[in-house]
C-alpha cells in the first residue's frame, strides 16, 4: 500500500513540474524578446550618437577652418566662435557614418552650433514572442553641440593692425605673432564637441 501511495504522489507533481519548465521556457522567451527589443534600441542610440557627432564634427573643422583663413581679422573671430561664419551644414556627414552603422537618419541643425539627429535601424527586432514586432524598427534621437573653447580681447585701436589677440582656451594660451604664425591650435583646441545632456 506504502508503494501505491508514492507511486500516486510522483504522479501527481508531473504535471506541477511540466507547467513550472512550461512557464519557465515563456520567461525566457519572454526576456530574449525584450532583450532583441533593447540590442536593436541601443543600435539605434548608437547611431544616432555617432551621426550627431559626425556633423558637428565636420562643422568644427569648417569654423576652426574659417578662424585660419581670417586669422589676420581679429574683427571677425567672434563671430566665428559664435557660430555665426559662412559655413556649410556637417548633415551630409551624420547620413554618411549611419549608413556605416546600419540606419537611416534625418538630421537638422539645432541653433548655429549644434546638430539634432534621429536615426532609425535598417533592420528590424525580428522574429520574437512579441506579437507584431517582427516588422517593427528602432527609433532614437541624439543632439550634439559645438562649444567654443577660446577667448580674447581685441587689441586697443592705437596697438596698430599687427598686433593679435591672445587665446585663452581652457587653460591654454596662445599668443599669436602674424609673422610667425606656425604653431597654431587645432580645431579641438579651438572648439569643444559633446553630446547634449538628454
Amino acid at each position: 500500500m506504502r508503494q501505491l501511495r508514492r507511486r500516486g504522489d510522483t504522479g501527481q507533481a508531473f504535471p506541477i513540474y511540466i507547467t513550472v519548465v512550461g512557464g519557465l521556457l515563456l520567461l525566457a522567451l519572454a526576456y530574449f524578446a525584450v532583450g532583441q527589443a533593447a540590442a536593436t534600441r541601443s543600435e539605434a542610440q548608437t547611431a544616432a550618437d555617432a551621426a550627431a557627432l559626425a556633423a558637428a564634427l565636420e562643422t568644427r573643422d569648417q569654423l576652426a577652418g574659417q578662424w585660419l583663413t581670417d586669422i589676420l581679422d581679429p574683427d571677425s573671430w567672434q563671430a566665428i566662435f559664435d557660430g555665426e561664419a559662412p559655413v556649410a551644414s556637417g548633415c551630409w556627414r551624420a547620413h554618411e557614418l549611419a549608413a556605416r552603422n546600419d540606419a537611416s537618419v534625418t538630421c537638422r541643425p539645432d541653433g548655429l552650433l549644434g546638430y539634432t539627429v534621429v536615426a532609425e535601424t535598417n533592420e528590424t527586432v525580428g522574429d520574437s514572442i512579441v506579437p507584431g514586432t517582427e516588422e517593427q524598427k528602432a527609433t532614437e534621437s541624439a543632439t550634439a553641440v559645438i562649444e567654443a573653447r577660446c577667448l580674447f580681447e581685441l587689441p586697443a585701436e592705437d596697438a596698430g593692425d599687427e598686433t593679435l589677440p591672445s587665446l585663452s582656451c581652457e587653460g591654454e594660451e596662445w599668443d599669436l605673432d602674424p609673422e610667425d604664425l606656425v604653431d597654431l591650435p587645432e580645431p579641438e583646441d579651438l572648439f569643444d564637441v559633446h553630446l547634449a545632456d538628454s
